[in-house]
């Protein structure tokens, strides 16, 4: 069930993402990670030291694009220019999808370089559905999109975010990269149920799995990818695992960032909570 053609049937196992700072490490050990997550944008030029890093790491690592500058909620016409060079990147890569977040961030071609969180409107979700379905027509392999952590809500929404997130996954017929660390930080900050929301997506459209850090303020949670998981969310990892099985999941760690190995430890943590699932009468996770 996991594998599924939203992510071209793969099953890659437990993922960390490439950073600057792992580099050498990785190049160098070329430790036994299961696949690295690249930012597309980070590596969609024509030549240059970016490339060179890329390819070296192709040699020996499955990698898959995840993006931040698509913009699928946003009003301007698609950028085909930064498509044909995603597309390019693609082609490159042999990533079995890419995926990008349910927002929008740019106005009359200027980008607020932001993921900000949209109305959760019928027409912002046949906007949205429409703009996904032509990116995964241009790109030819499919897209999946994210949930992102949000710190306002529209007095306009007409359905939470997790019917949101169903109206524009299922017109659009893609995929979803479920975030949990996202769905965790939006609950706290709006106070609703995970639980129902995880129970309340259409996990069979679920590519891949997001797990992170955050920071606690007084007033609210900010999705900072900066200190290892909490008990909380692990929870609700392990949830949609016993929906779903075994699934491509990612460790997001992007700031205040350790050792190689600590990141890849605390994403290696997943699998106690997947073996916890497939053998419950063994000691659990």
């Amino acid at each position: 069930m996991p594998a599924n053609k939203f992510n071209g049937f793969t099953n890659l196992g437990i993922g960390i993402g490439l950073r600057v700072t792992h580099y050498q490490d990785i190049l160098n050990e070329k430790p036994p990670i299961d696949w690295l997550e690249i930012i597309s944008e980070n590596f969609m030029v024509d030549a240059g030291r970016p490339l060179e890093i890329l390819e070296m790491v192709l040699e020996h690592y499955p990698i898959v694009q995840h993006g931040v500058s698509l913009y699928l909620g946003s009003s301007d016409p698609l950028n085909r220019q930064y498509l044909s060079k995603l597309k390019a990147l693609t082609q490159r890569t042999k990533t079995p999808f890419v995926s990008d977040h349910l927002c929008w961030g740019s106005v009359d071609g200027s980008y607020s370089h932001d993921l900000l969180p949209l109305p959760y409107t019928f027409e912002a979700a046949a906007h949205t559905a429409e703009r996904i379905k032509a990116v995964q027509g241009f790109l030819e392999i499919p897209v999946c999109i994210e949930n992102v952590s949000s710190y306002a809500e529209f007095h306009d929404s007409e359905m939470s975010e997790w019917q949101f997130l169903t109206e524009v996954s299922e017109r659009a017929d893609c995929g979803i990269l479920l975030d949990i660390n996202n769905v965790y930080v939006s609950a706290q900050n709006h106070g609703f149920d995970p639980y129902e929301y995880l129970h309340n997506v259409p996990l069979n459209r679920v590519a891949q799995l997001h797990i992170a850090g955050h920071s606690k303020y007084k007033k609210y949670i900010l999705d900072t990818h900066s200190a290892p998981v909490i008990d909380e969310v692990w929870q609700l990892y392990s949830e949609v695992i016993k929906s779903i099985g075994k699934t491509n999941t990612l460790l997001e760690w992007d700031a205040d960032i350790p050792a190689l190995e600590t990141v890849h430890a605390e994403a290696l943590k997943a699998n106690q909570f997947i073996e916890a699932v497939e053998n419950p009468l063994s000691k659990s996770a």
